[in-house]
Order: C-alpha cells, then sequence, then structure tokens
C-alpha cells in the first residue's frame, strides 16, 4: 500500500509534527513499508493460534489490601502533632 503526500502530512498533523518536504518525501516510503509488511502478516494462517496476551508466563504477585488498626493514643498523637487543621481534617497544601 502506498501512502499519498496528503496521508502522511495528515498523520503528522494527528501527531503534531511538523515535517519538512523531504521528511515526508522519506516517511512516505518508510510507513508505505511498514504498511505492506503488516499486509503480509495478515495472510498468515492462525485458525489455530491462540491470542496471547505475554509469552514470559511471568504472573503480577500481588497481595490483599488490609486495613490494620493504629493504636489510638499514636493517632492521635499524630494528629496534635500536625501542623494545619479544619474541620476535624488535617490540611496539606495543594497538589495543583
Amino acid at each position: 500500500m502506498k501512502l499519498t503526500k496528503e496521508q502522511v502530512e495528515y498523520i503528522a498533523k494527528l501527531a503534531r509534527i511538523k515535517l519538512t518536504s523531504k521528511e515526508v518525501a522519506k516517511f512516505q516510503d518508510q510507513l508505505s513499508q511498514i504498511l505492506n509488511y503488516i499486509e503480509q502478516l495478515g495472510e498468515v494462517d492462525t485458525t489455530d493460534v491462540e491470542p496471547t496476551a505475554q509469552v514470559t508466563g511471568l504472573e503480577n504477585v500481588t497481595r490483599e489490601d488490609k486495613v490494620e488498626q493504629c493504636d489510638p493514643e499514636v493517632v492521635e498523637k499524630l494528629i496534635e502533632a500536625f501542623p494545619e487543621k479544619k474541620g476535624g481534617y488535617l490540611k496539606v497544601q495543594k497538589v495543583f
């Protein structure tokens, strides 16, 4: 599949990339080659091949989130030591 100059310029616009006319010609050829390769992959018979997300066999190691109670005296000391409080909440600086 041969991409046109206009298609490459449109792709560059979507990606917010400014290209020179020399770069447009270069990417026109390179992107066309990539699309040709993808077309070749589409011709491969994959009828009995199961979909794969990853091939290493690794699995995420996770743990269950558990709420652990803290000693009420420690909580009170932390709240007392906090520099600013407002309406029963601890006031922190803005993040955004």
